[in-house]
C-alpha cells in the first residue's frame, strides 16, 4: 500500500505523443493503479517530450528537484523510461532520489545500475553486429540505403539492361523446349500453351501464371 508523496514522471518519445496522450494516458493510469489505495499524495506530474537514448532531458531534472524539495519518491510507469544507460541511472543515483518503477516494484538503484549496464551492452553489440554486416554486404557490391541522390552512370545503367536482357534471354531458352513439347502433344495457339505450362506448374519468370501474351513475348525473345 502506497504511503508518502510522490512525483510521477512520464517521458513520451514525440511531440506528437505528447499532444494527442499518445502512451501518456497509458503511463498514467498504471501510476494512478499503483498508487491506489493508501495514505499517499502525488505531489507533480512531469512531463518529458525526449528521446530516450539522451542523458540531458530537462524536465527529469525537474521530477528530481520537485522530488528533493518535498522529500517525494520519483515515480514512473515502465523502467525502461528510466534505465537506458550507464550514465545516466549515475546521475539519477546521485541525484540522492528514491524511486518506484510501477512495472518492476522490487527494483533498487543497485538493480537499476545493473540493468543499466546490461542494456547499454546489449545496444552496443546490436550496433557493432549491425555495422559489420552492411560492411560486409558493401564489400560484396550491394548498393546500400538505395539511390538517396546517388549518379548512376550510363556504364552502370547499360549492365544493369544487358543483365536483365541476359537473365530474360536464359528464361526463353529454358521455356523453349517446354513449349515444343506441349506443341508436339497437340496445342497450337498461344491460350492452349499457356494452359499447359500453368498446367505444369511453371511460373513466369516474375513467379506468376502464363497468359497467351506471355508465351508470345517469349517466342517473339526467341525469334529475334
Amino acid at each position: 500500500m502506497a504511503q508518502g508523496s510522490f512525483v510521477a514522471y512520464y517521458r513520451v518519445s514525440t511531440p506528437r505523443q505528447g499532444r494527442s496522450g499518445l502512451g501518456l494516458e497509458a503511463q498514467q493510469q498504471a501510476v494512478r493503479t499503483h498508487l491506489n489505495g493508501g495514505n499517499w499524495e502525488l505531489v507533480a506530474e512531469v512531463i518529458e517530450v525526449e528521446s530516450g537514448k539522451r542523458n540531458d532531458r530537462p524536465k527529469l531534472a525537474e521530477a528530481l528537484r520537485l522530488c528533493r524539495l518535498h522529500k517525494a519518491t520519483l515515480i514512473i510507469a515502465k523502467l525502461d523510461r528510466l534505465a537506458r544507460n550507464v550514465a545516466f541511472v549515475s546521475t539519477l543515483m546521485e541525484a540522492g532520489v528514491e524511486f518506484v518503477a510501477v512495472d518492476f516494484p522490487q527494483a533498487n538503484r543497485l538493480t537499476v545500475h545493473i540493468l543499466a549496464a546490461v542494456a547499454e551492452h546489449e545496444a552496443k553489440a546490436i550496433s557493432d553486429r549491425t555495422k559489420s554486416a552492411l560492411a560486409a554486404a558493401k564489400a560484396r557490391g550491394t548498393v546500400l540505403g538505395g539511390n538517396r541522390g546517388a549518379i548512376i552512370t550510363a556504364d552502370a545503367r547499360a549492365r544493369s539492361v544487358a543483365s536483365r536482357a541476359q537473365a530474360a534471354e536464359r528464361r526463353a531458352g529454358d521455356i523453349l523446349p517446354i513449349v515444343a513439347e506441349i506443341q508436339a502433344g497437340g496445342a497450337v495457339s498461344l491460350r492452349e500453351i499457356a494452359t499447359a505450362l500453368n498446367a505444369r506448374h511453371i511460373p513466369t519468370s516474375r513467379g506468376g501464371t502464363w497468359s497467351a501474351v506471355q508465351v508470345q513475348r517469349v517466342l517473339a525473345r526467341l525469334d529475334a
